[in-house]
């Protein structure tokens, strides 16, 4: 757990994975109460060798979003909830698609484009709604001091 970084606190590990297949329960429920408690809470996930983006968005107790754009896209769609996101519908609109879609045009054509921007997204969906840990700098507020938690292993 890092330190309180720009009035966040980030958790960083595999485990925090919105998508998958077995912490996913356990990271929407974390994010869910830690929302109650706090206001917002986060999860992302994003493959920097291509693997693609996952983001889990709750605000005040309630999942507001949660999307994995992973290339696998039976899987992907069983882990869709809420509505698209301001960012999401905006890049959808500048690539000449809906802004609003469902899981049923997965497979299209014109969907592939989307598919490919949404392998990319989590970074930048974490910095227009908080902070990613890929623009830290040094001057970046910090407050307090981090923390190195053992979890159970994965994998």
């Amino acid at each position: 757990m890092s330190p309180e970084l720009d009035g966040w606190t980030l958790v960083i590990g595999p485990w925090c994975d919105p998508c998958d297949d077995e912490t996913s329960d356990e990271m929407l429920r974390l994010c869910v109460d830690l929302s109650s408690r706090y206001g917002q809470a986060q999860a992302y996930y994003y493959g920097m060798q291509g693997d693609g983006s996952a983001w889990l968005i709750a605000e005040e107790g309630a999942v507001v979003r949660r999307y994995c754009e992973t290339g696998v896209p039976d899987e992907d769609a069983l882990f869709t909830l809420g509505q698209p996101l301001p960012l999401e519908r905006s890049r959808r609109g500048e690539l000449g698609l809906s802004p609003i879609w469902d899981e049923s045009t997965r497979g299209s054509e014109a969907e592939d484009e989307w598919k490919w921007c949404g392998h990319e997204m989590a970074p930048e969906i974490a910095v227009t709604l908080g902070i990613s840990p890929r623009g830290l700098t040094p001057q970046t507020p910090v407050c307090g001091t981090g923390l190195l938690a053992h979890t159970r292993r994965i994998h």
